[in-house]
């Protein structure tokens, strides 16, 4: 393999012998610069609603109004302050349903608070408290992304360690940005997705080796991790797709080749974890329903619907989501915006449909993974394509550019571009350096609008 053109600095970076100390390297460098772009705007911002939140708090001008504006709600703009809102105080709102990462925050809070930790009370703290969070998880999703990478392309050779590790490192720089720094949700959907999608293919390996208990230990677990993930954001629960083809798999071989016991194991293992997978959007709704429609008095409008949802009715009454509902004049600036992320994602998810036998002949002799990549790619590639549609059709198409860093397959598609494998590796390369030169660009101005309160959100 040919290598990638590299300055002095990144050759210092990539060293493929130490992986995981180049990466926290990377990551820790590219953190500060960009915790610098947002900490040094100056001012409230051009919006002001974060001094809401400082009203009560001492660093507040006696008038209400913000003076010096504490350097952790700089990252307190537009959804994060509902979720420092409800992660210090609960759901006050019916509005603050559509949001379930601070669910996850306030847990976080409550223990603190529960282990004597008084210091966690207040918008200041608990945005504090969101800012570390962010950083934690997605530096140990970074790793996990190294690690699944290495699940599917195999990390014996130095192609395959490249693979892995510019995969990875692009997750650092990705689209995200300051959203990866601030009390939001994409940095822990990304930890737990990631993390789900390593233990389920994990699950695809130890099954290739008969290892049947530790199998359906990693395929559970990677299940409850899904089932977070579709807490902290609705779209996790696309990952359940993994779960509903292989119970279709393993059906279709039972109804061909007739049952056996490992068959119906299997089965019961998969159809588990689909259910577990399906709590993480159920269990809200419960809790929902029971708070609003169990008091007999003044229904909302929702309790009345043949399947009760508050996340359905939120995102439609209260932030006009839904099928083609963004599709709007004014709205072009934010579809030119999402392009290149949905470009990619749609191109990578086709790519991986496809399965190309370039890439399994990646994994040489030397320590190759012992189930199909291209097996593999197939199941990761579904949940993506599918978020990449549901973007463009339903979402505020824009947030594909941060819920986007939660799934694999795009980086992957990047990187293997670039390689000697591919037909016109040359111009994959450029590409590769082109993305990664267009990410960086966009989280610096990014993360500079981020501060100042001002759009794209």
């Amino acid at each position: 393999m040919a290598s990638i053109g590299r300055s002095p600095i990144s050759a210092s970076l990539l060293r493929l012998d130490h992986p995981v100390r180049s990466l926290t390297l990377a990551f820790w460098l590219w953190k500060a610069l960009l915790f610098i772009a947002v900490v040094a705007c100056p001012g409230p911002g051009y919006d002001t609603s974060t001094t809401l939140l400082s009203y009560h708090d001492a660093a507040s001008t006696p008038d209400g109004q913000a003076g010096s504006l504490p350097w952790a709600l700089k990252f307190a703009r537009w959804d994060s302050i509902y979720f420092l809102h409800i992660a210090d105080q609960g759901y006050v709102f019916e509005q603050e349903w559509a949001f379930g990462y601070p669910r996850l925050l306030r847990w976080f809070i409550l223990g603190l608070r529960m282990s004597g930790a008084e210091g966690a009370r207040g918008p200041v703290n608990t945005a504090l408290v969101g800012v570390v969070l962010s950083h934690v998880a997605h530096y140990l999703s970074v790793l996990a992304l190294y690690r699944l990478s290495a699940n599917i392309f195999g990390h014996g050779t130095a192609a395959q360690k490249l693979i892995c590790f510019l995969s990875a490192a692009l997750h650092i720089i990705c689209p995200a940005g300051a959203f990866l720094l601030a009390p939001y949700g994409e940095s822990i959907f990304s930890l737990l997705n990631l993390s789900g999608f390593y233990l389920y293919t994990s699950s695809l390996i130890s099954e290739h080796n008969g290892i049947t208990t530790l199998r359906d230990i990693q395929v559970l677990t990677a299940a409850m991790l899904f089932a977070l993930a579709t807490i902290v954001r609705s779209n996790g629960i696309l990952s359940g797709f993994l779960f509903a083809y292989d119970a279709f798999m393993v059906a279709w071989a039972t109804l061909i080749q007739g049952p056996s016991l490992h068959k119906t194991r299997r089965l019961a293992v998969i159809i588990v974890g689909g259910c577990i997978v399906a709590l993480g959007m159920a269990v809200p709704q419960i809790l929902a329903y029971r708070s609003y429609c169990m008091s007999g008095t003044d229904l909302r409008p929702w309790c009345n619907s043949a399947l009760p949802s508050i996340y359905g009715w939120v995102q439609g009454h209260y932030w006009d989501v839904g099928l083609f509902r963004y599709w709007t004049v004014s709205n072009l600036p934010l579809f030119l915006l999402a392009a290149p992320v949905l470009v990619i994602m749609c191109q990578s998810s086709l790519w991986a449909l496809k399965a190309p036998s370039t890439l399994r002949s990646e994994s040489g002799n030397q320590s190759p993974s012992p189930v199909s990549p291209g097996s593999m790619l197939f199941r990761l590639a579904v949940p993506q394509g599918l978020l990449a549609v549901m973007a463009l059709t339903s979402y505020h198409v824009q947030i594909v550019n941060r819920i986007s860093s939660g799934y694999p397959v795009w980086y992957w598609y990047l990187v293997s571009s670039a390689m000697d494998s591919f037909q016109d590796h040359q111009k994959g390369r450029r590409g590769l350096v082109n993305a990664a030169q267009a990410m960086v660009a966009y989280a610096l101005i990014q993360g500079v609008l981020f501060g100042s309160f001002l759009p794209p959100a």
